[in-house]
């Protein structure tokens, strides 16, 4: 499937925005400073992405998804640190698909570039979000809550916090909570591929009755974890693209005997075998694009497990293909390729890897037949 022209004159600004000020030096300097840029944050926000998905009442551009999934994979090799994942798709597709009094409140602040985080999952909980132990107690003001969240991605420069908890009868609940409320505590950390997370901990947190977002809570999780596989999808098929395109072109320059490397038909072939990978992960990032907007929760469900299985696998392909033509060189911290390795590492892993993914896709299958 071909890029719309919206999708590439969307691409093409943000790639040459990345060229321009986010190029391999810049990013490392970035990192050394901490993993977040505010200039850089803006710059992106003013191209628009904070307000991709944003609805037009709230100030947003209310594009599809399938234009948020190509961004993410046309700034994929740049390896952009700032929220671009976690902000402007996840927390804002979330406020979003909600409504109510909250999305009036904090749609129009992301739209403008506040940074906004999900918080589902908890320390132990493997990715599993069905019975968050993070309570939601109802009181006279509002909603008090308790528990600790882990992998908040951008928590330390969030200005809020969308907290998956379970209320009192059970049910679980979805609570907008500002950054700065009391009782919120932070402790940072890095990923493996230096984007910045957190582990928030609550402790008498309390947000008025409207911080409870409107809607179906476990509708509303089960759309916005499809979309997060989706996008660690995109992002993957950008990075596996740049990996790929750097292997072939040492390949063509690297001499070795009085010849080009390329010149070995084996490496030809193995180089043939990592194109046709990335190949068919990006034509299930396509796949799982329209299944987003057109498919039932039962069959997207289905659908994104076998996205990711699939991708996933691409990932190990492709990162640990690479290196291996590259030789020892290819894990130099001074060469793109071992941080771009480094991203696909993590993209298998996000939200369960391909072997977990497939036991998520027979429980979806047995879901979509019952």
């Amino acid at each position: 499937m071909d890029a719309t022209e919206q999708q590439r004159m969307l691409g093409e600004t943000l790639q040459r925005f990345a060229q321009r000020e986010y190029d391999f030096e810049q990013r490392r300097r970035v990192l050394r400073e901490g993993g977040f840029d505010p200039a850089r944050w803006q710059g992106l926000c003013d191209l628009g992405l904070a307000a991709l998905l944003v609805p037009q009442e709230y100030g947003g551009l209310q594009a599809p998804l399938a234009d948020a999934l190509h961004a993410l994979q046309r700034l994929g090799p740049a390896l952009v640190l700032e929220p671009v994942l976690g902000s402007c798709v996840l927390a804002t597709r979330l406020l979003a698909s909600a409504g109510g009094p909250a999305a009036a409140r904090w749609l129009p602040r992301l739209a403008e570039g506040t940074i906004g985080s999900v918080a589902v999952f908890e320390p132990g909980g493997d990715y599993d979000h069905d019975d968050p132990r993070c309570t939601a107690r109802a009181d006279a003001t509002g909603w008090v809550l308790d528990g600790t969240k882990s992998l908040v991605l951008q928590a330390e420069h969030a200005g809020l916090l969308l907290v998956w908890a379970r209320c009192e009868d059970g049910a679980p609940g979805w609570f907008a909570v500002p950054a700065d409320a009391g009782g919120l505590s932070l402790r940072p950390h890095a990923l493996l591929d230096g984007q910045r997370a957190a582990e928030l901990r609550l402790h008498g947190v309390r947000v008025p009755a409207e911080a409870r977002l409107h809607g179906d809570a476990r509708a509303l999780a089960a759309e916005l974890l499809d979309l997060w596989l989706a996008a660690v999808c995109a992002d993957a098929v950008g990075v596996m693209q740049a990996s790929l395109d750097a292997t072939v072109a040492y390949l063509n320059t690297r001499v070795q005997f009085g010849r080009a490397l390329a010149a070995q038909q084996v490496l030809r072939h193995r180089a043939a075998e990592l194109w046709m990978e990335l190949e068919q992960a990006r034509s299930m990032v396509w796949l799982a694009a329209r299944a987003l907007e057109t498919q039932t929760p039962a069959r997207r469900a289905c659908l994104m497990a076998a996205v990711k299985a699939r991708v996933g696998r691409a990932c190990r392909e492709v990162s640990q293909g690479s290196v291996q033509l590259h030789g020892g060189i290819g894990l130099s911290d001074e060469l793109p390729l071992s941080h771009w390795f480094k991203r696909l590492c993590l993209a298998d892993l996000w939200l369960g890897d391909s072997r977990r993914q497939l036991t998520r896709y027979q429980r979806a299958r047995a879901d979509e037949s019952a």
